[in-house]
């Protein structure tokens, strides 16, 4: 006779053992986890294609550019490489068959050397900006089909510059034999109508020349210095003081005076005018118009750190550029804990601070165009070798910079630079320029300074901005403004 604990333990194994129906509501809810599962991944999965549309759509020509990217050989193949012209239709670089052979001629010899680049021992400039639209050809498929059952190959597309020939061949004049850069850009749309760097070189004998070249470290005659070049900017950079103390001083820098002595002086450091001249009692335009150091070293003192920096980065100091060339980011820094002696650096321009070419111009045509930056850029239009438009390039804003209020109170900084002060020698023109010049100190040697000027013109419905920085030659009034008075004369000339 079984005892009564193992017969209940007996019928609850029993029980445990026999399947448990589940009810349809715990059915429903495993079936929606699933599809909730299912669709995620769906929708996952279409928004990771969406996405790589959307990235090769808009990355598409630097995907392309990438030298590691195979369809490039494959293009090369079945298409040489179009022509690139100036915005006049002048042939800046094209290349030319003989006998089967292609070789790539540049017309301009060293005149567009830096800008326009060359497409052997790797690739610069244009040449490599627009590389992608190069070497693919939309030519007619009819046409495309004769020349695959000839075994020719399809031409590629052409690309059209914003560069002006007549302006470029006048900053090469200006700037002469001197080591330097110039960039002149059309301050509504950004356009880079001519682009300057010296030392020069042949692209048409660049790949027999590429050792002496590359070798020459000391002339750096490869780099574009009007894109690479970091140099201190000395008194164009006043320019940016200027803003800052406007900003902090809003209500006071109308009415501001200081007395040079051709010294300013601090418990702890000292700086002194060029050439140590005295410039006796002056206001803020004329501090701005004789170039002062004392007087901007004395505004340098009242300015805060919290204003330098958030101007500084209002002006793309540290960033990156809005550019799709080569170039170097301008540099600039102000400490709480600086000493006199570097705050006093930074207040002219000098010290730690550098900046390129290419961005002292930016910020001008910014003061020109009422506070607003434009994207510089060099690619007018791409066009298939029946001229059918492939591509067309607008003028793009970057941001604003500056209030419509603080580039005119610039402006007229800057046209009292040129009527009553170190830029006179551009004066006397059938239209006003606005400019600042610069002497800026480098090196360990006293003395040695680099020449600059960056402007406008006309200064009342500006056109044109030109900066231009000329190597160790000393003072901009004397050497950089001259420059600028021929290539503002060619630009107006050929207009009318």
């Amino acid at each position: 006779m079984k005892k009564p604990e193992e017969k209940n333990i007996r019928q609850n194994v029993q029980k445990s053992s026999e399947p448990v129906e589940k009810k349809p509501a715990e059915k429903g809810k495993k079936n929606s986890s699933i599809y909730v599962v299912m669709y995620s991944f769906v929708f996952l999965f279409l928004g990771m294609i969406a996405y790589l549309c959307l990235y090769v759509k808009q990355n598409g020509q630097d995907l392309l550019n990438n030298s590691y990217n195979t369809r490039q050989k494959i293009l090369l193949a079945q298409n040489y490489r179009g022509s690139i012209y100036a915005s006049g239709g002048e042939v800046l670089a094209e290349t030319r068959i003989k006998n089967g052979a292609e070789e790539r001629k540049y017309p301009y010899g060293n005149l567009f050397s830096h800008v326009v680049g060359y497409s052997t021992r790797g690739k610069v400039g244009v040449e490599a900006q627009a590389n992608a639209y190069l070497i693919q050809s939309n030519i007619p498929l009819s046409e495309k089909v004769i020349n695959e059952t000839t075994g020719a190959k399809n031409p590629g597309d052409n690309v059209y510059t914003t560069l002006q020939v007549p302006v470029q061949e006048a900053a090469s004049r200006a700037l002469d034999n001197y080591r330097g850069a110039v960039i002149v850009t059309e301050v509504k749309t950004g356009k880079v109508i001519a682009m300057v760097s010296k030392p020069d070189f042949d692209p048409d004998t660049i790949a027999a020349d590429w050792d002496k070249l590359s070798e020459n470290t000391d002339s750096a005659m490869l780099m574009n210095r009007a894109t690479q070049g970091l140099y201190p900017p000395g008194s164009t950079f006043k320019i940016v003081t200027a803003l800052c103390y406007m900003r902090q001083h809003p209500e006071e820098y109308a009415s501001y005076t200081f007395n040079c002595p051709g010294y300013f002086k601090t418990a702890n450091a000292r700086i002194n005018c060029y050439h140590g001249i005295s410039h006796g009692k002056v206001d803020f335009t004329e501090s701005f118009a004789k170039s002062c150091n004392s007087s901007f070293a004395n505004m340098g003192m009242q300015i805060d750190r919290e204003t330098f920096e958030k101007t500084v980065k209002e002006l793309s100091f540290n960033e990156k550029l809005p550019v799709s060339f080569l170039y170097s980011q301008s540099r600039f820094f102000f400490s709480e804990e600086f000493t006199d002696a570097e705050r006093l650096q930074a207040a002219i321009g000098q010290g730690t601070t550098v900046m390129t070419p290419l961005h002292v111009n930016m910020i001008t045509q910014a003061i020109a165009n009422g506070g607003v930056m434009m994207k510089p850029y060099l690619i007018d239009s791409v066009t298939s070798e029946n001229g059918t438009v492939v591509k067309k390039f607008s003028p793009e804003e970057y941001k604003r910079v500056m209030t419509t209020e603080e580039s005119e109170a610039l402006t007229e900084l800057m046209k009292a630079v040129v009527e009553e002060g170190t830029a006179k020698k551009v004066s006397g023109l059938e239209f006003t320029v606005a400019g600042k010049t610069g002497s800026a100190e480098y090196g360990q040697t006293k003395g040695e300074s680099h020449a600059w000027f960056t402007g406008f013109a006309p200064a009342e419905d500006p056109e044109i901005a030109v900066t231009i920085i000329v190597e160790g030659a000393g003072s901009g009034g004397d050497y950089a403004v001259p420059m600028a008075k021929r290539i503002f004369r060619t630009y107006f000339e050929q207009e009318n």
